[in-house]
């Protein structure tokens, strides 16, 4: 089938991409100007249309021959005020468009409807574009879902950094609500198990997990399955925007987007009518288990093909040169800038030498005892090495850590630590032009786990400094001595 796939750079999005490609469709992907990531991942069944939907004379770019539509654009993140009328703007300009088009089917991702009836102004947006999509002559299949249990959606991460943060929590009453979580898998099985579904169209259908929690639950299960010890004391008299701040100030997530989970969060989101399960034969998958998957060592590799973090930011598109981004939340980093000259060839060739027999340009006696240590408690060690002396791929294990990005077109490389540590970890190294020539920017990034993830990053700064410092030197002088 011929797909186009709005809200392509979304967290949905990028997750459901490769689904349709692995299944063979067609897919034309409406991303936004300055977008090259998806271009570049040049699979001959994908191809991208620069449009912007708040503009009417945009769609005419859009093919008419298609045979379904995935609707996944979201301005929640926008505006606590304006992402009502943006989310209206946009989906009377897609009819128009659809209207025209050959299509047959629009498929789209909406929010569970509170058992009070009383709507947030988020799932109110999301009831109000729902209106709209069936007022279409294309038939509607509206899937409702509210918590994705995913790493990297916004409130999985609200909820690892409210856990991981915190041993004790006096927190909102709200967090009594209950919830029907379901797992990012579910979601793209859902997504791709209505398409072309006779059975499905014209339909809502409600999708969940098989558990119904509170928001507290949650968190603790979170913690449980994390091997935290945490306690919650739940206070009524705390307002929606006082949990808002709570939840800014905590878990340093943007106001206006905690603002907009708050108020969702403030009624009961039960399924109702969630019997789709069983027209598609799709097996639910636990709270516990979705948590599980999310950490799962093998899940970071797949998240490499599966466009891990949605790009909210027209701006970002320009600066992104790949499909992983380094948390910008909750996170401690080293950062290290060293000016290179007029010619960067020599620093690049060693960035993609790093590592192996080459070993880490500094201290290197210090990095075999890391990864001695890391041997001795179950960690993968730097027995691992590289595959190639000077080549680079996505995927490649690199002593201790996994090459996540290798892009010498955009001279950036990003690893991910596979090392055992309380917390997650980032390098990255790119090279980027100056005032006075090129500059090797080089970043370390540290997401920890609870106090112990805390007590590590600052017990070692002072050794993590002196390394970081001197490696990057070294690396931009085109020195490659071992010491």
């Amino acid at each position: 089938m011929k797909i186009l796939l709005t809200g392509a750079t979304g967290y949905i999005g990028r997750r459901l991409l490769p689904a349709l490609l692995e299944n063979g469709h067609k897919v034309i992907c409406c991303v936004r100007a300055g977008n090259r990531f998806l271009e570049e991942f040049n699979h001959p069944n994908l191809s991208t249309v620069e449009v912007d939907f708040l503009k009417t004379n945009d769609t005419s770019k859009l093919p008419l021959d298609i045979d379904a539509a995935y609707f996944l654009m979201h301005s929640m993140n926008v505006s606590t005020r304006n992402f009502e009328n943006l989310e209206k703007c946009i989906a009377i300009n897609f009819v128009q468009y659809i209207n025209s088009s050959k299509a047959k089917q629009i498929i789209y991702l909406s929010g569970l409807v509170p058992s009070s009836g009383q709507l947030s102004s988020h799932l109110r947006s999301r009831w109000e574009v729902e209106k709209i999509l069936t007022l279409s002559t294309v038939p509607s299949t509206i899937l409702r879902a509210g918590i994705v249990v995913g790493s990297g959606s916004a409130s999985f991460e609200i909820i690892r950094d409210l856990s991981e943060k915190l041993p004790i929590m006096i927190a909102p009453g709200w967090l009594n609500n209950r919830c029907q979580p379901i797992a990012i898998r579910n979601v793209i099985q859902y997504l791709i198990g209505t398409l072309g579904h006779s059975s499905c169209l014209g339909k809502t259908f409600d999708i969940g997990g098989p558990e119904i929690l509170t928001y507290k639950e949650m968190i603790l299960g979170y913690g449980k399955v994390r091997k935290l010890k945490r306690r919650i004391f739940t206070l009524p008299f705390i307002s929606p925007r006082l949990s808002s701040y709570w939840l800014f100030f905590i878990t340093t997530t943007s106001y206006k987007l905690a603002a907009n989970l708050v108020e969702s969060m403030k009624a009961d989101l039960i399924c109702k009518n969630n019997d789709l399960e069983v027209i598609l034969g799709i097996e639910s998958i636990s709270y516990d288990q979705a948590i599980i998957l999310a950490f799962a060592k093998i899940e970071q590799n797949l998240v490499l093909s599966s466009w891990k973090d949605a790009l909210n930011d027209p701006g970002l598109f320009k600066r992104m040169t790949g499909f992983i981004e380094v948390p910008k939340f909750g996170t401690f980093l080293n950062e290290q800038v060293v000016n290179i000259g007029p010619d960067y060839q020599n620093t690049l060739a060693n960035l993609w030498s790093v590592g192996g027999d080459t070993g880490w340009y500094y201290a290197n006696w210090i990095w075999r005892i890391r990864g001695a240590i890391d041997r001795l408690v179950g960690g993968v060690g730097l027995r691992r090495g590289r595959t190639h002396p000077w080549q680079i791929h996505p995927g490649d294990a690199l002593d201790f850590w996994r090459v996540l990005i290798a892009d010498r077109s955009s001279r950036r490389l990003l690893l991910f630590a596979e090392m055992k540590i309380p917390g997650e970890a980032w390098l990255e190294f790119s090279i980027l032009e100056g005032k006075q020539g090129f500059e090797l920017h080089q970043v370390a990034t540290f997401r920890p786990n609870g106090i112990t993830g805390r007590m590590y990053w600052f017990l070692l700064w002072p050794i993590h400094t002196l390394i970081f410092i001197n490696m990057a030197k070294k690396i931009a002088l085109n020195e490659n001595t071992i010491l």
